[in-house]
């Protein structure tokens, strides 16, 4: 393209700089920004560039003057993101087991855009992936499209569900025959992502990992099983259920010692019921489905936690606890 061309577009390389090279550490004289200009093909003039400051103020780009130094410079202050902000999500993707090792780095390249060359740095030293346990299924991006685009259109989907045997291979459920259902909400628990949806042949309401659908697609026919899924309390559905492992809803008492209270708001949410039983310990009430993995968390808490009732809980993880023992 040739450089007269090129000088409509001067406001936007103007920007460019300004956020590829600038932030509060690192400023660029007028000089050294009609030499970045003049890389792009852009010639201006210093006065040009003074009215193209305030046209970037004007569109709310925090454009800033700096005469602290030898020679007067500026910089790009305020962004979209802090880079403490930046930082909290490039965590968030690292620490996500859904997504795949390959996903984390594209997005955490994205996420660079959105700083200067210098802050980047600062947010690839602190990039670790490679060691943490992630999903291998490329797919879950596009699984997570085509929920909400059946939950916005209420229509139902099909995807082939699978796990791993002990070689580490793929292996169908239902010998690699569709799973057709009604998908009603997305949810994160345990660090996986879910759907909530209702099977209607088995006319019953199911959660399925998302990052173990395979082959999903829109099904033209409309959701099932909208009675079913209001009486589903989502904000409760996670906490209730260890590990996502389906069980009986049954209304469990606890007791637990006071050094546990942090580990039983983080688990039931800070609106739990807390209920002193004397000095050191104190009792609450939750709906739970039953299952083996609520017994492994009760467990692993040690002696300052223990189920006390109803006795049919109580008696079903002694019975539990009996069979290990064994």
């Amino acid at each position: 393209m040739p450089k007269s061309s090129q000088q409509k577009y001067k406001l936007f390389y103007l920007l460019k700089i300004l956020e590829k090279y600038t932030d509060e550490e690192h400023t660029l004289t007028m000089g050294q920004i009609l030499s970045e200009l003049e890389s792009y093909g852009v010639q201006a003039e210093r006065k040009s560039l003074y009215d193209d400051f305030e046209a970037l103020r004007y569109l709310g780009y925090d454009v800033i003057g700096d005469d602290s130094g030898r020679y007067y410079a500026y910089f790009l202050g305020e962004r979209k993101f802090e880079l403490a902000e930046l930082k909290m999500l490039v965590d968030a993707v690292c620490a996500s087991k859904f997504i795949t090792e390959k996903k984390s780095q594209t997005l955490i390249k994205k996420l660079e855009e959105f700083t200067s060359d210098y802050n980047a740095g600062k947010l690839e030293r602190q990039v670790s992936v490679a060691d943490r346990v992630k999903t291998m299924n490329e797919s879950i991006y596009i699984n997570v499209d085509i929920i909400h685009s059946a939950i916005a259109d209420d229509n139902q989907i099909r995807f082939k569900y699978f796990s791993y045997n002990s070689k580490k291979e793929v292996e169908y459920r239902r010998d690699g025959e569709y799973y057709y259902v009604s998908p009603w909400a997305l949810i994160w628990s345990d660090e996986n992502y879910y759907l909530i949806a209702y099977d209607s042949l088995d006319k019953k309401i199911k959660h399925f990992r998302v990052d173990k659908m395979k082959k999903a697609a829109v099904v033209d026919a409309k959701r099932a099983g909208k009675k079913e899924f209001s009486k589903i309390d989502i904000k409760e559905y996670a906490p209730s259920t260890f590990g996502m492992y389906a069980g009986e809803m049954v209304k469990v008492k606890m007791e637990f010692d006071n050094s546990l209270a942090g580990v039983v708001i983080d688990r039931f949410g800070k609106d739990v019921n807390i209920v002193k039983t004397g000095a050191k310990k104190f009792v609450v009430h939750e709906n739970i489905r039953v299952s083996n993995q609520f017994f492994g968390w009760i467990f692993g808490l040690g002696m300052g936690a223990q189920i006390i009732g109803p006795q049919s809980v109580v008696d079903a993880m002694n019975e539990e606890l009996k069979k290990r023992l064994k």
